[in-house]
């Protein structure tokens, strides 16, 4: 830890001198390192062995381990960036480093060890929230150590997840009903998943549903072979609670019929009792292989099938072999810099971290306006995504996982490879340790620190044509811009689903937000004809069940300072729906206007297709010297405006109300524990209504948001009907937010970026009669 650093000149100015201020971390916002999480952990283990009231302990399980952020007005204070535009940054405060953790402490429930042997499976589970500083002598000290309610359940952890398969093969209930199947107990796999919403269970059992599947070979793709029952396991216990077999459809001539009266859940029951309630038989997985390795999918004469027996299958797989290198290449390096966790690229600047929860976090993002460093957002990252499946018969409706706040997008994150998933000249985060890079950490159950290599990829891409005019006239000229880009990513594997998170800057001072969405579709055994009016059949005996995939990104803004606006747009023909063509204001019929409404209160709008409607975000401390307007930036949604299908009384929108609207504005209100984050609540485990610290609750307040320090809540998604094309791994799909500057600038502020004439470009084929000086007046 240094000493001292240096701090950067002000908003305002790039000339000022930097000013020096005591700390102990290189960056205020820097995430906590390995070594941190694991003087982290260890400290609270001192802290726990030193309470009578935490004995006797059968295990401490430490869940989530993240710094927790320094106020706001501090941070800018430190990085000399001011709160309102022109005027001088805030005083420097003295920042304290601190970090906040979850850990699941499980009890004995007696005092006595006689009793303890006696009752060796009986356990209580309890969990805390827990807060510490970092002292001047670099030791870390609990502030806080306070117990979660009953029944609020802290993240499910990778390890929770692994152990879940574990439990499951296992059980000898499980092992008898896959091997009447033609499952061998090697063959039984599965992906543990939140349990979403089950009645049936007390909140304070720390629960989890496994979907079940067979893979008949090493790498075999298990998600070609999905089974007919769902196992429920309870995580801190480590024993099987329940087994459900979902019911299935009949074609009968009054149509698709259910083999169950109701699509509701049934009481609790073994296995024997669960199974007869179904009313249908027991449907072995498919046994044809769909694999995505190519190595499995080359032509081969056997594949393993059930129990081990050995099918004639003839496969055809040739990959192809038309495809000619492709290069990127940049021989003189990038045009990016890194300063630890600070990036700058063409007039921007940022703060890039690993969030266990978020995934990415980008902050104090900044522009260089020709020498003056204009703030645009303070921090930007996915909040909370739940992914709500559409079949209505049970177990299905509870495939509704908040894969965010229920796992952790950041835990999920792969170990990105070069050249694969990310080609070109790359840049891998170094986080907080320089020359060598530091992964990605979060934080294990033993409290060591789990560590993922080249998590955040950084590298810059050619987007096209940025702009360009050819004057058409007999001696005019031309002038070409390639538009280029610098992208910050990440992938993420959540069981059979892989998200690629792009963080995406323009020479223009555009922003891109986008997710592309690829990996495996979840699936379901279907009986030979079968109908599923819920889902598509996209191989024999596999059906794919509709589903949306549902996104919350969190704006912090900060355009040109923290006190800010929300402005609608609506765009209107003019005169509306009672004028008619011919009428002296509007004779030709094809005028149209916008109206603009200010934000007042805290609140969430609709988006309106027939009104183009769009919002952005403004200073009406600073205009524009040419339009009058407020400096703002705006937002498009276009890209990923989706309505959500759930009723609004059901369980899915019970606790993802986030999902209800496109756009919420509420006011930054920090507290101890850092300001509003998460829009379905901090603990999102197994509640069963959105909890009062969630965006619902917030907007009920109806702060006021008019030249305020605000956030905006963005949501964005997709609705998935599979198709055939979708088998085995589904092609990427696009989700995309757009984030521009609107009467911002003077001008087009990439007006200097210069021409592009690429000396490396040449014909596709030799004796092509390219004029190679056709673009001379480009540069």
């Amino acid at each position: 830890m240094s000493s001292t650093v240096s701090v950067p000149a002000t908003a305002t100015t790039a000339q000022k001198e930097p000013q020096t201020v005591p700390i102990e971390f290189k960056h205020p916002l820097d995430p906590l390192t390995a070594d941190e999480i694991a003087a982290i952990t260890l400290t609270i283990r001192h802290y726990i062995t030193s309470k009578p009231e935490f004995k006797p302990i059968k295990a401490v399980k430490f869940i989530t381990t993240y710094l927790l952020p320094p106020p706001k007005k501090a941070v800018l204070a430190y990085l000399s960036i001011p709160l309102v535009p022109g005027k001088e940054p805030g005083p420097l405060v003295q920042i304290t480093r601190k970090a906040e953790v979850d850990v699941c402490i499980i009890l004995y429930p007696y005092e006595h060890e006689a009793e303890i042997d006696q009752f060796l499976d009986v356990l209580n589970g309890f969990s805390y929230n827990v807060i510490l500083s970092l002292d001047s002598e670099g030791k870390w000290t609990v502030n806080t150590f306070d117990k979660l309610p009953d029944g609020v359940q802290p993240q499910i952890s990778v390890e929770e997840l692994i152990a879940c398969e574990k439990i499951v093969k296992a059980d000898k209930t499980v092992q008898e009903l896959a091997k009447a199947v033609g499952v061998l107990p090697e063959q039984i796999f599965c992906d543990g998943w939140s349990i979403g919403y089950d009645e049936r269970f007390p909140q304070t059992r720390r629960i989890q549903q496994a979907l079940l599947f067979a893979r008949f070979s090493e790498h075999d793709n298990l998600y070609a072979h999905p089974m007919d029952f769902i196992v429920i396991i309870d995580a801190n216990t480590e024993e099987v609670l329940q087994i459900d077999f979902p019911p299935h459809y009949k074609s009968t001539a009054n149509g698709c019929v259910l083999s169950v009266p109701k699509t509701e859940t049934p009481p609790l029951s073994d296995a024997a009792e669960s199974f007869k309630l179904s009313n249908r038989e027991r449907i072995p997985p498919p046994t044809k292989a769909f694999d995505f390795l190519p190595n499995l999918m080359v032509e081969t004469e056997e594949v393993l099938g059930p129990a081990g027996a050995k099918a004639k299958e003839k496969k055809q797989f040739k990959p192809r072999d038309d495809i000619k290198p492709l290069h990127i290449m940049q021989p003189e390096g990038v045009s990016f810099k890194m300063n630890g966790n600070e990036l700058e690229w063409q007039n921007w600047k940022m703060h890039i971290a690993f969030s266990h929860r978020e995934g990415i976090v980008l902050s104090t993002v900044t522009y260089n306006d020709h020498g003056e460093i204009r703030p645009i957002i303070y921090r930007l990252s996915l909040a909370e995504m739940v992914v709500p499946y559409g079949a209505p018969e049970y177990p299905h409706p509870r495939k509704f996982a908040f894969d965010s706040g229920e796992y952790g997008m950041g835990t999920m994150a792969n170990e990105l490879s070069l050249g694969c998933d990310c080609v070109g000249q790359i840049y891998y985060l170094m986080l907080n340790i320089s020359p060598h890079v530091q992964p990605g950490a979060y934080v294990s159950h033993s409290g060591a620190a789990i560590i993922i290599k080249n998590v955040i990829c950084i590298h810059e891409e050619d987007n096209g044509v940025l702009w360009k005019h050819t004057d058409y006239r007999p001696g005019g000229r031309t002038q070409t811009t390639r538009r280029r880009r610098l992208v910050v990513s990440m992938v993420c594997t959540l069981a059979n689903y892989e998200y690629i998170w792009n963080y995406m800057f323009y020479q223009d001072g555009s922003i891109e937000i986008e997710v592309r969405l690829t990996g495996i579709l979840q699936v379901y055994v279907q009986q030979a004809g079968e109908p599923n009016p819920f889902g598509t059949t996209v191989a024999p005996g596999v059906n794919a069940h509709y589903h949306q995939h549902m996104f919350s990104f969190r704006i912090d803004p900060m355009v040109d300072g923290i006190k800010n606006s929300v402005v609608e747009q609506d765009i209107i023909p003019l005169g509306g729906e009672k004028s008619a063509t011919g009428e002296d204001y509007n004779f030709a019929g094809n005028a149209f206007t916008t109206t603009e409404t200010v934000l007042e209160t805290e609140g969430a709008r609709e988006y309106d297709f027939a009104k183009e409607r769009r919002w952005r975000i403004t200073n009406s401390a600073r205009k524009h010297y040419a339009s009058g307007k407020d400096v703002g930036y705006s937002i498009s949604m276009k890209g990923g405006i989706t309505p959500i299908m759930a009723r609004p009384d059901g369980w899915a929108l019970r606790r993802a109300g986030f999902t209800k609207y496109p756009i919420w504005v509420v006011k930054d209100v920090e507290g101890p524990k850092g300001g509003r984050m998460w829009p379905a609540g901090k603990y999102v485990p197994q509640t069963r209504a959105q909890p009062e610290d969630s965006v619902g609750s917030w907007v009920a307040g109806e702060l006021p948001v008019k030249d305020e320090d605000l956030l905006v809540f963005l949501t964005v998604g997709t609705t998935h009907i599979p198709r055939p094309e979708d088998w085995p791994v589904m092609p990427v799909e696009h989700v995309n937010i757009a984030i521009k500057p609107q009467s911002f600038f003077d001008k087009n502020p990439s007006m200097d970026v210069p021409g592009t004439k690429d000396g490396k470009s040449v014909p596709a084929f030799s004796g092509e009669n390219v004029t190679a000086d056709s673009c001379t007046s480009c540069h």
